[in-house]
């Protein structure tokens, strides 16, 4: 896992932006395990299978075929041949993706996959705990934070930017949930690695945030 570089945070942290960016630079592939979760939540939701109902769960994350395909800005995201790039990121995903990702069955299929992924080559892995157990012998580990507001004023723009009509009251009620939900799980809590480079966002650019973690990158290049 030497060149797999971790990249952990909140919910409008800009860990999303930061770590397709980081790969770009960097020209390697951009694995976004949060995606993979939203994927097993639709096709749960699709398939009417309760969270409650383990084998079927399981049965589901056996047959998935989740595949990442480069496009113009960021990657497509499929569930077998259907492009789900969109439809996982409705706002109903959000919360219930977190749901299916304190599923122990669910956790353990996507790290087998992720671990499967970060085995083919370097890559930029984005994610909750890709530094903390995932990818825990990985060289290059960051963490990204930003005050609640800063990170409740990009989640709400980001969703307008989508064309929902919603409040700033509603989407920090629904982000601070999503973080409580995300912390508090028993499973792969969210956390930094305690070798994890720390790097608050709150007043800085997506420039200067890529600067600060390539120059890390560089610093330890053999």
């Amino acid at each position: 896992m030497k060149y797999v570089i971790t990249i952990d945070g909140p919910t409008g942290s800009g860990k999303s932006t930061i770590s397709r960016l980081v790969a770009k630079r960097l020209n390697c592939p951009y694995l976004d395990t949060g995606a993979m979760y939203r994927v097993v939540a639709l096709a749960l939701k699709r398939g009417g299978i309760p969270l409650s109902d383990e084998p079927a769960v399981a049965n589901t994350c056996d047959n998935l075929d989740i595949r990442f395909v480069p496009g113009h800005d960021t990657n497509r995201v499929y569930m077998d041949d259907e492009d789900v790039s969109e439809p996982i990121r409705e706002p109903d995903m959000d919360l219930f993706a977190s749901d299916v990702s304190k599923l122990d069955v669910v956790r353990k299929a996507m790290t087998t996959l992720q671990r499967k992924i970060g085995a083919q080559g370097p890559l930029v892995a984005e994610g909750r705990d890709m530094g903390t157990v995932v990818f825990p012998e990985a060289r290059h580990k960051f963490y990204v934070d930003a005050s609640t507001e800063v990170r409740v004023e990009r989640r709400y723009q980001e969703r307008k930017n989508r064309g929902e009509f919603i409040s700033l009251k509603q989407v920090r009620e629904d982000l601070i949930k999503r973080d409580r939900q995300d912390m508090k799980r028993s499973l792969a809590p969210l956390k930094p690695s305690m070798d994890a480079v720390i790097i608050d966002t709150t007043d800085l650019s997506i420039d200067q945030v890529i600067e600060q973690i390539v120059g890390k990158i560089e610093q330890k290049r053999d």
